[in-house]
């Protein structure tokens, strides 16, 4: 549990974020950018604190941004309307249209969650064993 309870903690601070974005920001920039870029940070914890973080960083952040990847190529196949789902809150989930832009964001988070990672590893294990 000593491992989870950070990603635990960053996890709902994270997902409290994306509902404040969500409930407050109305231009396309935060919303849609800034909130596909900390959705992967959300998803990260959420793998770490399931998995207990004795992963590899790395990796995990890479599957979650082919997993993403694929999320957004179904959105694009039309995934809701060919299975009929009907209901605004798995519509939302799930996601409805295709676009580039949330590739590049999902990247560009994928990217600073490595990017953090490095940086916890070089500054907490520096001279030490490191974590991954």
């Amino acid at each position: 549990m000593k491992k989870r309870l950070p990603y635990i903690v960053i996890f709902v601070v994270l997902v409290g974020v994306e509902v404040l974005i969500a409930l407050t920001q109305h231009d396309n920039f935060i919303r849609y950018y800034g909130g596909d870029i900390i959705v992967m940070w959300v998803l990260y914890c959420l793998v770490q604190a399931v998995l207990g973080g004795k992963n590899n960083h790395y990796i995990v952040n890479f599957a979650l941004l082919v997993f993403a990847f694929a999320v957004e190529f179904i959105q694009g196949w039309g995934f809701v309307d060919k299975f009929g789902i009907e209901s605004p809150f798995l519509r939302t989930l799930i996601g409805t249209s295709f676009a580039v832009e949330d590739l590049w964001s999902y990247a560009a988070g994928t990217a600073i969650a490595c990017l953090g990672v490095f940086l916890y590893n070089r500054i907490c294990f520096s001279g030490n064993k490191k974590s991954d």
